[in-house]
């Protein structure tokens, strides 16, 4: 029996998908939930598992569009599976005697003559006003002879020759990423974007996390990072400052009352942005362990539409490339983003005194379509405020306890 595989619905909204990578060949034995493609929509990359076992062969070539419900290749399940006694019998059948063939000797090179890669005189003439060596030019001529066209047409190079190498490649971009580089140009058309920065002392947060960072991983099997302070300040941050917590449809402004968090993560198809549902309500523990657990399906490719829809801010942490400071763009139809930065040592003034510090930069980007300078600027000094004085502002002064020690 021929069964014929169709693309399934990776999400309500999504309507075609790209073939990005076949992990079969045309020909081959794929046994049930086998993954035989992975396949890019506009919002994750997903796989594709073999519906049944047989002999597959392929309607769809790596990089091909195809809508969601049409056939990508046919799976015979009649198809013997190959076993393993038949191909070591072949490999170790008697190779037949080769005959050996002597190598045709080279025919001899041509000898030179004027014309070959030579000039003519009113050739050499014009070469030598454009300061152009005739080894320079392709020449058109009989047996490659540079005419007096060739020399009127040549352009005298732009740089200096480094005889390096000057190869391009152009490769399609995957749908995902096409899908994100609109999602990003329409961010920047489409709102009223403004950043607002500022800088935090994580001088606290730097003796929170030595003092307790080994008896948390040894509780709870994983590392407290700095994502659980600023998630915990965003959260709180947010609902001081509701606006932030919104988004513009249309005529009309829709306010949250839970805080749902997009996270960029990198992953093998580049920046991915899952999101943790009602992160208010989660605790430190709760924020890396889920922090962790959609980090690791994003590296695997495992991650789901649906843990990438939604989210109603973001967080980007720059700072674990080294970035010292930039302009994050809004996610949209998200209002606002995040931005967190690298820490480095720096001269602050602290009553009165120059001393040093952890300082890390942070900025806020938001669509001033729906929030104003109040709110933005507003909503950054709460989220320093809680990073410069997290025992008391996000741990009710008893670091144990909210870190469930």
């Amino acid at each position: 029996m021929i069964l014929e595989m169709k693309v399934p619905s990776p999400g309500e909204s999504i309507k075609e998908v790209e073939i990005a990578t076949w992990l079969v060949k045309d020909g081959d034995y794929v046994e049930k939930d086998q993954a035989i493609a992975e396949v890019d929509s506009d919002k994750a990359t997903l796989e594709l598992p073999a519906e049944v076992s047989g002999i597959i062969t392929l309607k769809a070539e790596e990089g091909d569009t195809v809508a969601v419900g049409a056939v990508v290749c046919l799976i015979d399940t009649d198809g013997a599976k190959p076993t393993s006694t038949g191909s070591a019998a072949v490999a170790e059948a008697p190779k037949a005697e080769e005959k050996k063939v002597e190598a045709p000797k080279a025919a001899p090179a041509p000898e030179a003559t004027y014309a070959t890669g030579s000039a003519s005189p009113a050739a050499k003439k014009i070469l030598a006003e454009k300061n152009i060596q005739p080894s320079e030019i392709v020449g058109t001529g009989k047996g490659g002879r540079i005419t007096t066209e060739d020399a009127a047409n040549a352009v005298p190079s732009m740089g200096t020759p480094t005889g390096g190498s000057r190869g391009s490649e152009r490769s399609k971009l995957s749908m995902l990423r096409r899908k994100v580089a609109e999602r990003l140009v329409a961010a920047k058309n489409e709102t009223a974007m403004l950043t607002t920065f500022n800088e935090v002392d994580m001088t606290e947060i730097y003796k929170l996390r030595d003092q307790y960072k080994e008896e948390f991983k040894t509780k709870h099997q994983m590392g407290l990072g700095f994502m659980s302070f600023f998630t915990k300040a965003v959260t709180r941050a947010l609902q001081l400052y509701p606006d932030v917590n919104s988004m513009i449809d249309g005529q009309e402004k829709i306010s949250y009352d839970f805080c749902d968090i997009s996270v960029a993560v990198s992953g093998p198809k580049g920046l991915m942005v899952p999101v943790m549902r009602n992160a208010e309500l989660l605790s430190f523990r709760g924020v890396e362990a889920e922090i962790k657990r959609l980090a690791i399906r994003a590296r695997d490719g495992q991650i789901t539409v649906d843990e990438m829809t939604g989210g109603t801010f973001t967080i980007s942490n720059g700072g674990v490339f080294g970035s010292m400071l930039s302009t994050p763009i809004i996610n949209p139809p998200q209002s606002g983003i995040l931005g967190m930065h690298n820490v480095v040592d720096r001269a602050i003034v602290k009553n009165g005194q120059i001393v040093i510090a952890p300082v890390m930069f942070v900025a806020l980007s938001y669509d001033h379509r729906i929030i104003d300078g109040r709110e933005s600027v507003g909503f950054l000094v709460a989220v320093k405020e809680a990073l410069e004085n997290p025992t008391e502002i996000l741990m009710g002064g008893n670091p144990r306890k909210a870190l469930e020690l």
